[in-house]
């Protein structure tokens, strides 16, 4: 399929998002156009702007799998709609990991070498995640423990915590 101009490809893709798929070097415009009929359409295209690239995750904040090199901006929008989103992002900011684990604690599984401050956040609303965590800092761990001591079946290697705090979990 050949479009002659972008005004059919505008038409092409008001029609059915995908159509983006047969058109070479389409325009921001005819982007944003597809995205917003079909917001998956951003996997069919190289390079999105940044306002391309929120269109799509603005509609589904899974599109972001889609994106290579995502904004910071299009990251935020991610996770602030599905805090698992962070797994398809590479390195994310202190910041986006910290909008992902407000939005759902589980995510920080998705999340190498998270801060104490993350594992801390994560962890106090559901110490049960601890067990996502490598190597959780002594401090989350007596956080997690010291809201339901049953926690502690869920840290990696307690023995040290145990001899610290014997009376935690009892």
């Amino acid at each position: 399929m050949k479009y002659k101009n972008l005004k059919e490809e505008l038409e092409a893709c008001k029609e059915n998002g995908r159509n983006i798929k047969f058109i070479k070097n389409p325009s921001e415009a005819v982007q944003l156009e597809a995205c917003k009929r079909y917001s998956s359409s951003i996997q069919y295209i190289k390079n999105p702007s940044e306002a391309v690239q929120l269109k799509a995750v603005m509609q589904n904040g899974w599109n972001i799998q889609h994106i290579k090199d995502p904004a910071e901006a299009v990251q935020f929008e991610a996770v602030k709609q599905k805090g698992y989103c962070i797994e398809y992002i590479k390195n994310p900011s202190e910041a986006i990991q910290l909008e992902a684990c407000k939005q759902h604690d589980y995510s920080i599984r998705f999340i190498k070498d998270p801060s104490e401050t993350i594992q801390l956040i994560a962890c106090r609303n559901n110490g049960y995640v601890i067990q996502y965590i490598e190597n959780p800092s002594e401090a989350v761990q007596f956080e997690v423990v010291k809201q339901d001591s049953e926690n502690i079946k869920h840290i990696k290697k307690p023995e040290a915590f145990l001899k610290k705090y014997p009376s935690l979990c009892i």
